[in-house]
């Protein structure tokens, strides 16, 4: 089994630091360090590092913030596009979801939210769900396009850091799947919103 590296360490520690990148309502908290692998090497090689468990962590986090902006589009638009692009993002994270706790599980990691109150890129604020609720029909949809591109495009992104540098292969292939569907869903809002690609 490759041991992590300096490099594998230090995505790890960007991942999970980059959440205080918007945390406007803390901005002297200190930032979160990485946690460390939690299981020992086997020689079947399916042993999390750090990258491995970071990356889970702020799978969880992240997608725990979109799912209520996406709870939201039944009650503001009657759209059949946006309401079944929704939809499908909704039951495709769902399941990432429940994947990546498993995994947790499976590393034993600590079950607490280390996100817990951060807010960054692919996170709507407070602030933000209020808007998205006082909102419907087109002004809802420009809305929940900026929302769903900025967790879509940093979902990929630091999906695509865990393919690099994780070693423990169920993770490694959850996060190939979360580049494949993030950039089918992308290609799927630019039919429905093309102006998004500038928000």
């Amino acid at each position: 089994m490759r041991q992590p590296t300096a490099p594998t360490v230090l995505i790890a520690v960007l991942l999970v630091a980059g959440c205080g990148s918007r945390d406007a309502a803390n901005p002297t908290t200190p930032p979160v360090t990485a946690p460390p692998a939690t299981t020992a090497p086997t020689p079947t090689g399916t042993a999390f590092n750090p990258t491995d468990i970071a990356w889970l962590q702020l799978t969880v986090a992240m997608t725990e913030r979109l799912l209520p902006v996406l709870d939201l589009v039944p009650a503001r638009t009657t759209d059949p596009a946006w309401r079944q692009t929704a939809t499908q993002v909704a039951t495709t994270r769902r399941a990432d979801l429940d994947s990546a706790r498993r995994l947790l599980a499976d590393a034993a990691a600590p079950t607490t939210n280390p996100h817990e109150g951060h807010d960054m890129p692919g996170m709507a604020t407070a602030q933000e769900m209020t808007a998205l609720r006082a909102a419907s029909g087109q002004p809802f949809h420009r809305l929940l396009a900026g929302h769903l591109r900025a967790h879509l495009a940093q979902s990929v992104r630091i999906a695509t850091a865990e393919q690099q540098s994780g070693v423990q292969p169920a993770t490694v292939a959850l996060a190939a799947a979360v580049v494949r569907s993030g950039t089918a869903d992308l290609a799927r809002l630019d039919h429905l919103d093309p102006a998004s690609r500038q928000g």
